[in-house]
């Protein structure tokens, strides 16, 4: 008791509060009197089962927390415990009860039924006052009766059950559950959440489900975050922001809401369970922004859409100041109010390249370790793959402020739990984490390890393959530095179409382009995307490019004729749907903001309409005799046990196959030899060829085989 009367005495919000508690003690103590003036039996053994007016006044016995002073007229009283909170107030001093009255809209009587209602969380000794004056000892919270009695009076029954009704500020804000709903109206009980009871008390913790969503971005100002501050500022209470994949959009959002006044609360919405009710976690993040006086900045809001429209009012309607973010247009059905619509910009590379500086920068070691880094990749060969430099490395990242932050904290880690300086290839991996997992659900992620030494290609192909990467890298700052971009409404995606008969590196190259971006490589599986029944082939390249507008990867589409082949006259009605199904795809495709490679072996196939709309067309030959002869040594490297007989040069020149052939030969070889457990012959090689042969359809001649024709048997 002493140590709480010390600290309320040091805290004016906690001696106004626990000073109108006492007037609330006046009002039960008057109650009680009432009691037992019109009791016909005061001295019945069993008043309230086994609370006695003996044990009351031992409770009336106890001292007030705070004296209230001499309280002959109750609302003098409160009137003097006002007049020391105001003669208390200043700058700087934050009254709680009195903020929560404002931001909830609460009259005089609201605040005395809420102080009614918390008593017996501040003070125990309410608790069984109650009881006795319900006259039953089981019920220990006040009911709306007596809330309404000890608040309003007699006539309060009459005239003031409407402020403890559904649409009341009390219960729609939150700050009052009333229970058992199977009770009559005037019996039902009344409980304050313990986050509003925490939070008049100086806590300032949320709840612990609404702290799971909680994600305090960095703010970022810009023009865009002076619309949002003025639009609030002018009494705008909902704004909407469109926001693209890597644009700054969430950052804006909090910059805009800090400038307007007061906190900004960040809620990811992508955090949310199945088995969270938005409606009701939307009643709880909007409470706790009402206590704080903060802005709610919420998004994606795709993440409600889904759960329905209760789940999207929840935050539309609230009534708090809310930005909401997402990716798609507003939609008039989802709120009775009409928001501000605003554009995200786009966030420019060296904005992002001095976000990166300032999240390394919070680590002073990290970016000494990164510079030194940087000065030995440029002092390394240029054909090594150590000689990228960070920024170059970074280049093909879309990533917006907070994924940016949380990257460089990933990389740091890791080079922290490896014991070792940060690198490079620790951001790129810290990048690479941020990706969204859902993606992986409709493709095949495969982790891009193939360095350009590994491709065996003419050196016109090699050039036209490096053009691909340096448009992947330099597209932000041509597209929209430079304005190159234009006002046209297509995306800034990047598509190449990789042409070639099977087994010629396209694939391979596809993988050598990610990895020297520093991206993963997602293989779209076709079995995943047609479908037999009309329309469904639609819907599952629109999941697959909505998920991959939130991924930082290249796309491969292989065999992509499959899907992107050539619309044909309408003969009858699966002409007209497959031709409708190429038609969505030509327009999703130029809507798409990322990278996208296609491989064909038949060119021809392809749409003329979706040839136009590529970026970039490499044709992959077959390898002439001097890249055959490379690839057979790649595929047979010095580990590999050779006899003295093998002759390489021979299969070059005799044997007119890809790489892909190739490598099979060798593997059928490295069989025939661990069976045998011996080294690999010439007659291994020249029989996996006769199989690789048989494969392909093609025959053998004594022309190419040579005499190892008649050893084959």
């Amino acid at each position: 008791m002493t140590d709480t009367l010390a600290t309320s005495a040091r805290d004016p919000s906690l001696v106004h509060l626990f000073g109108r508690l006492a007037v609330v003690e006046a009002r039960v103590r008057a109650a009680v009197d009432r009691r037992r003036a019109t009791d016909p039996d005061p001295n019945d053994r069993f008043r309230g089962l086994y609370i006695t007016d003996v044990q009351v006044n031992a409770l009336f016995d106890q001292p007030p927390r705070i004296d209230p002073g001499p309280l002959p007229e109750l609302a003098a009283a409160v009137a003097r415990v006002e007049a020391r909170a105001d003669a208390a107030a200043g700058p700087g001093v934050d009254l709680r009860l009195r903020r929560l009255a404002e931001a909830f809209g609460l009259d005089e009587v609201d605040v005395e039924m809420l102080l009614v209602a918390l008593a017996p969380d501040l003070d125990p000794r309410f608790e069984r006052l109650y009881a006795y004056l319900h006259d039953d000892v089981s019920r220990r919270r006040a009911s709306v009766a007596l809330a309404i009695e000890l608040a309003a009076g007699q006539d309060g029954l009459r005239l003031d059950r409407h402020r403890l009704g559904p649409s009341s500020p009390l219960v729609t804000g939150g700050l009052l559950l009333v229970e058992d709903e199977d009770r009559p109206f005037l019996t039902r009980a009344l409980r304050v959440p313990d986050r509003v009871a925490a939070h008049l008390l100086g806590d300032d913790l949320p709840e612990p489900r609404v702290d799971l969503l909680v994600l305090d971005a960095a703010p970022a100002a810009s023009a865009g975050s002076e619309q949002i501050s003025r639009s609030l500022a002018g009494g705008a209470r909902l704004v909407y922001v469109r926001e693209k994949p890597g644009s700054a959009g969430r950052a804006w959002a909090m910059a805009g809401a800090l400038t307007a006044g007061g906190p900004a609360l960040g809620i990811d919405l992508a955090r949310l369970t199945a088995g969270d009710d938005p409606v009701d976690l939307g009643g709880t993040i909007v409470r706790e922004a009402r206590l704080r006086d903060a802005t709610v900045v919420v998004g994606p809001i795709e993440v409600l859409v889904e759960r329905g429209p209760a789940a999207v009012r929840a935050f539309a309607e609230a009534a708090c100041r809310v930005i909401l973010l997402g990716g798609r247009s507003w939609d008039p059905a989802w709120s009775r109010d009409v928001p501000v619509l605003l554009q995200a910009p786009p966030f420019p590379g060296r904005e992002r390249a001095a976000a990166w500086a300032d999240a390394l920068a919070a680590d002073p070691d990290a970016r000494l370790e990164l510079e030194a880094a940087a000065a030995a990749a440029a002092a390394a060969p240029p054909d090594l793959p150590s000689g990228i430099d960070p920024a170059e490395a970074l280049a093909g990242f879309r990533l917006d402020p907070e994924q940016v932050r949380r990257a460089a904290l990933a990389a740091r880690r890791m080079a922290r739990a490896e014991d070792r300086p940060l690198t490079p290839d620790d951001l790129t991996a810290g990048a690479r984490a941020q990706n969204a997992g859902g993606l992986e659900q409709l493709a095949r992620r495969i982790p891009a390890r193939a360095r350009w030494d590994d491709l065996v290609l003419p050196p016109e192909v090699a050039v036209m393959l490096g053009e691909l990467t340096s448009r992947a890298r330099h597209r932000e700052r041509v597209l929209g530095d430079w304005g190159m971009g234009g006002s046209a409404s297509r995306g800034g995606g990047l598509t190449a179409l990789f042409a070639g008969d099977s087994g010629t590196g396209k694939t391979l190259s596809a993988e050598v382009v990610a990895a020297d971006l520093g991206l993963d490589l997602y293989v779209i599986d076709l079995a995943t995307v047609v479908d037999k029944y009309i329309g469904e082939t639609e819907k599952n390249l629109d999941r697959i490019f909505s998920e991959a507008d939130r991924v930082n990867g290249v796309l491969l589409f292989d065999e992509a004729d499959a899907i992107f082949g050539k619309r044909s006259e309408v003969k009858d009605a699966r002409d007209r749907y497959a031709n409708v199904e190429t038609a969505y795809l030509l327009q999703r495709m130029e809507r798409f903001d990322g990278i996208a490679i296609l491989t064909t072996n038949l060119r021809a196939n392809l749409d003329e309409a979706f040839l136009r709309r590529l970026d970039v067309i490499v044709d992959f030959p077959m390898p002439e005799e001097g890249d055959r002869l490379r690839l057979w040594e790649r595929h047979l490297p010095p580990a590999v046990p050779r006899a003295g007989d093998v002759d390489l040069e021979f299969l070059a020149a005799a044997f007119k196959l890809s790489g892909g052939n190739i490598r099979n030969v060798c593997l059928a070889a490295a069989y025939y030899a661990a069976a045998g457990e011996r080294e690999i012959t010439m007659l291994d090689l020249v029989r996996g060829t006769e199989r690789e042969y048989q494969k392909l359809g093609r025959l053998t001649h004594v022309e190419e085989f040579g005499d190892y024709l008649g050893q084959l048997g």
